[in-house]
């Protein structure tokens, strides 16, 4: 089912000529969502509108591989870093071609580690794909909050 517009876009309409020059800028997009399943959902599907806004339309690979990425991090920082009461956050931020994705949580002592799963387990594939679908990432301690910050970098 293909999403349903909102009644008041957060995201300017930009034109194709100006979605080329954004490419160029410093631009941000940050939302603090519930740590639960539907907040996470509500991360990747936000990313992804606001992907194609900067110019990387759905179905592209910098959209679906940014995409991929948001899910990951939004998905680990309410599994492994809620704290009941305590929302999380997205940050993208485009400069020069590239988006860093930045999820933060409030479990600072919690930190993630990409590694390999057995053959049976059901999780701990996830990070060993963002790093190899991320040109980079870590995690740096929360700025101005308790918890961490999961990033990635995403090239075009």
């Amino acid at each position: 089912m293909p999403p349903q517009p909102l009644a008041v876009s957060p995201f300017p309409l930009v034109t194709a000529s100006q979605k080329r020059n954004l490419r160029s800028v410093t631009t941000t997009f940050t939302l603090r969502f519930t740590a639960t399943p539907r907040g996470a959902r509500l991360a990747r599907r936000l990313a992804s509108h606001q992907m194609d806004a900067w110019g990387w339309p759905y179905g592209s690979p910098v959209h679906d591989t940014l995409e991929l990425i948001v899910a990951e991090l939004a998905v680990n920082a309410i599994a492994y870093g809620r704290v009941p009461g305590r929302d999380a956050e997205l940050r993208l931020s485009l400069e020069a071609g590239q988006v860093r994705v930045e999820v933060s949580d409030t479990r600072g002592e919690r930190l993630p580690v990409a590694r390999d799963a057995g053959g049976c387990e059901e999780r701990g594939r996830g990070l060993l794909l963002v790093a190899s679908l991320a040109k980079e990432w870590g995690t740096t301690p929360r700025p101005g909050a308790p918890g961490k910050t999961v990033w990635a970098v995403v090239t075009s």
